[in-house]
């Protein structure tokens, strides 16, 4: 790397056009210049000017130096500039959450992106534990949870609460919800299925529900795209637990049955960051905007 001490010295002096008011600008001595021009050019291996008497020529290889040291000067001027700056609704949000929470909140980041374009907001459908691995390693900004196994690692804020669904084919009968209902249909998997299955089986306030083990359950299907998930229950084809939201948005309601609980199963949601993270304001942009939807739902 080029010393920058030597490179500003031969950038005044170009600009200058002498030896003596270079010196005199950077309060140096007129041999300390040429001493840092001398030592340039041999980091450089390259003449640098060319010298005439008391004055001197600027070489081809100068004008090089001469451009890289501007442009040198010009990026730590917009590096610092860049430091500062810190835009709300400017640069890149990285955001994660499950699948059905990105078909609810995706229409309300993109009504926030198109009202500033230069906010870009880039969100990942993806399961808890991905989410909390990717936040760690730092490829995303924000993510939204249900549980955090490890809170030494990140920052943690309630959100708010999702219900859960046990979904069934419509053309069950009502009066024959059973633990053994549920074998018999079969469980439409999915990534997030067994931690659904578990927080509901252990909250839903059904005795037989609750002695049911999720391994003896059969698996009569498997997506992972959470709009396709419901599709195989709407045919017969089994049963599945998943989050209100993506339920809500499923276009063949009228084939669906929903079981209801006593009381209902509800999940608690968390926006988690990296631990001591210091994120930019565009992401307290984005996190006022998840604030709003679940307070509108409480």
């Amino acid at each position: 790397m080029l010393n920058p001490l030597w490179l500003n010295t031969f950038v005044t002096l170009i600009d200058t056009g002498h030896f003596t008011k270079t010196a005199e600008k950077l309060f140096m001595t007129q041999p300390g210049v040429s001493q840092h021009i001398r030592k340039l050019e041999q980091a450089c291996d390259h003449a640098l000017i060319r010298r005439e008497n008391k004055r001197f020529e600027i070489t081809e290889q100068g004008r090089l130096v001469y451009q890289y040291a501007g442009q040198l000067a010009k990026n730590e001027h917009e590096l610092l500039e860049n430091l500062t700056f810190d835009d709300p609704f400017t640069g890149n949000c990285t955001i994660a959450c499950s699948g059905s929470l990105a078909l609810i909140l995706y229409p309300q980041l993109l009504e926030l992106q198109n009202q500033h374009r230069k906010l870009i907001i880039q969100l990942t459908a993806a399961p808890n534990h991905q989410i909390l691995n990717e936040i760690q390693q730092g490829i995303i900004d924000l993510g939204i949870v249900t549980h955090v196994s490890n809170h030494n690692l990140f920052d943690v804020q309630a959100l708010g609460r999702e219900q859960l669904c046990l979904v069934l084919p419509a053309n069950i009968e009502t009066y024959n919800y059973s633990a053994k209902l549920l074998i018999e249909l079969g469980l439409i998997s999915h990534p997030d299925a067994e931690h659904y299955l578990s927080l509901y089986f252990a909250k839903n306030q059904r005795t037989d529900f609750n002695d049911l083990n999720i391994s003896e359950i059969p698996v009569s299907g498997y997506v992972n795209q959470i709009s396709q998930i419901l599709q195989p229950v709407a045919k017969g084809l089994g049963f599945t637990v998943l989050p209100k939201s993506a339920v809500d948005s499923f276009h063949e309601p009228q084939n669906l049955q929903i079981f209801n609980p006593k009381k209902p199963v509800m999940e608690s949601l968390y926006v988690v960051k990296k631990r001591n993270r210091a994120l930019p304001a565009r992401l307290d942009t984005v996190n006022s905007i998840l604030q709003e939807h679940f307070d509108m739902e409480l």
